[in-house]
């Protein structure tokens, strides 16, 4: 299988986007624009995992995930990869907030996958949600400035998620599986203590 863990934002904050968004595809409609819906923020990138390897490694991410408190996020700009506008592939909006924890939450979920067997990137990690791509690369800097100022609401990210990429589907992204961040409260009262 092919995987990530990412997160998603929730419906309000895509609209936001999505309005700036509009923009740059008016503006530069040969781009390979991300529909929306498979807007995403990846925390790590798995790769292919063997089928073997999948229960140690997703109870290793799930231990990560009940070690870390909710943070907030918000969508804040826009950049390119290579970090060069002359000569980018990849457009994409930026995030701020808790960036900090989002950034130890990564290092804990590499540390996790490393030791169920599963080589990932160790290069530095930088918070983004991919909106476009451009084959071949191409200046991206009218298209970026044509975007304009994007900053949407702060969202409590709650939990993360386990994905399937499925490049020749038509529904390109699976959920796996689902983790709380923090341990879940027990919604069961306590007993009652006997005055007697």
């Amino acid at each position: 299988m092919r995987l990530f863990v990412a997160l998603v934002p929730p419906p309000d904050v895509v609209e936001t986007v999505c309005e700036a968004v509009d923009r740059g595809r008016r503006h530069t409609p040969e781009l390979r624009w991300t529909p929306p819906g498979e807007w995403h923020l990846t925390l790590l990138f798995l790769g292919e995992v063997a089928d073997d390897l999948l229960p140690g490694l997703t109870a290793a991410l799930g231990r990560v995930a009940r070690d870390r408190r909710p943070l907030e996020l918000a969508a804040r700009g826009w950049g390119t990869f290579p970090r060069s506008n002359a000569r980018s592939s990849v457009l994409w909006s930026g995030v701020n907030g808790d960036t900090q924890a989002l950034g130890i939450l990564v290092d804990r979920l590499r540390s996790a996958a490393d030791r169920s067997g599963v080589t990932v990137d160790q290069r530095p990690y930088v918070p983004h949600i991919t909106v476009a791509r451009s084959r071949p690369a191409r200046d991206l800097a009218s298209t970026v400035h044509s975007l304009g100022t994007l900053r949407s609401r702060r969202w409590e990210v709650r939990e993360m998620h386990l994905v399937e990429s499925l490049p020749e589907s038509a529904d390109r992204y699976r959920t796996v599986r689902t983790w709380a961040l923090g341990w879940e409260p027990d919604p069961t009262p306590p007993p009652e203590r006997s005055t007697s």
